[in-house]
């Protein structure tokens, strides 16, 4: 089984560096969402990141924060075949469709350079923000059968709430609470997340 961790926006992979230090296995990928982003349309980095999946086998451990578990989320959705166990880390199944397009326009007025070292132009952030307000998996959760951790920081307020409720609606979802932590738990609490990490394995 491979065990795949994918970062969250504005991230890039150098992010779970501290969380995969803590684990005993360091065998992961890690993959940088800025080689599949493309135009910086969901669509396009869907389709791109999911076909990287693809060639990665059907015995995947999945571990995301943020956009990186949206994306781990709709593979599994699409490929249940192919999912061994999840780890979602401040998710969101139905997204919240004013705070994405509040970021979008807030995004519009912040000069380029606010955006160096993020992994994605100002464009992209835009075009991905304004595209993943359309996103609802409320149909599709029942086809995850596979065992799935969701988990957020107790001081996340905007995922905090739909991270519980995922777990709630899957077959076989547990929802942790991060103390402590805010939206960026791999790097607020990089020894926890391995400990998630480590328990999800097992249940692959």
């Amino acid at each position: 089984m491979k065990t795949i961790l994918i970062h969250g926006l504005g991230q890039n992979a150098s992010a779970w560096e501290k969380t995969v230090s803590a684990l005993p296995d360091t065998r992961f990928l890690l993959p940088e969402m800025s080689e599949f982003t493309g135009d910086g349309s969901w669509q396009e980095l869907y389709r791109n990141f999911s076909a990287w999946l693809g060639m990665q086998g059907t015995q995947l451990c999945l571990c995301g924060l943020s956009l990186g578990a949206v994306l781990a989320l709709n593979y599994a959705a699409e490929y249940p075949e192919r999912v061994r166990s999840m780890l979602l880390i401040a998710p969101q199944f139905r997204m919240p469709k004013a705070m994405l397009r509040f970021q979008a326009l807030l995004f519009r007025v912040m000069p380029e350079k606010s955006f160096a070292g993020a992994g994605l132009s100002k464009k992209q952030f835009i075009t991905l923000t304004s595209d993943m307000a359309a996103l609802d998996f409320t149909p599709a959760l029942n086809r995850i059968s596979c065992p799935v951790i969701t988990a957020c920081g107790d001081k996340d307020k905007a995922n905090f709430r739909a991270a519980r409720h995922l777990a709630e609606l899957l077959p076989d979802g547990e929802f942790r609470p991060i103390t402590g932590a805010g939206h960026e738990a791999n790097t607020d609490a990089p020894e926890y997340i391995a400990k998630l990490i480590s328990q999800i394995q097992t249940r692959g």
